[in-house]
């Protein structure tokens, strides 16, 4: 269960980076271009359409973690996301990250960590 439920932060940070791609692809290439003209080149994106798939999968998996786990305890594990997606677009898109920025992803995996691991107290 714990690997199924590890898959859900990354599906949510791959669809963010998909959609990143799909936004890339469908930004106007003139800045006199206004109103709807992305979206013919968006919803025809194969990076929009994956990103529809990873959307599709991670709910289907959360679907499954939230019917074995409290929501109190998975809740939070969304939050890893936060922390991937900003890893991923200093990585791949050359995105900066501030030292505040990296303050606080320590301090989101190290919360996620101790909700997760923190034990129901015996009624």
């Amino acid at each position: 269960m714990r690997t199924l439920w590890l898959a859900v932060p990354f599906l949510n940070a791959l669809q963010q980076i998909l959609l990143k791609l799909s936004a890339l692809d469908a930004a106007p290439k003139n800045a006199s271009d206004t109103g709807a003209s992305w979206l013919a080149p968006l919803l025809s994106s194969p990076w929009f359409l994956a990103a529809i798939g990873a959307e599709i999968a991670c709910f289907g998996i959360w679907m499954t973690v939230l019917s074995h786990v409290d929501l109190a305890k998975a809740f939070p594990l969304s939050a890893v996301s936060y922390v991937l997606i900003m890893a991923t677009a200093w990585f791949a898109f050359g995105e900066p990250i501030q030292p505040l920025q990296g303050m606080g992803s320590l301090l989101i995996l190290a919360g996620t960590w101790l909700i997760a691991t923190a034990s129901r107290p015996s009624a």
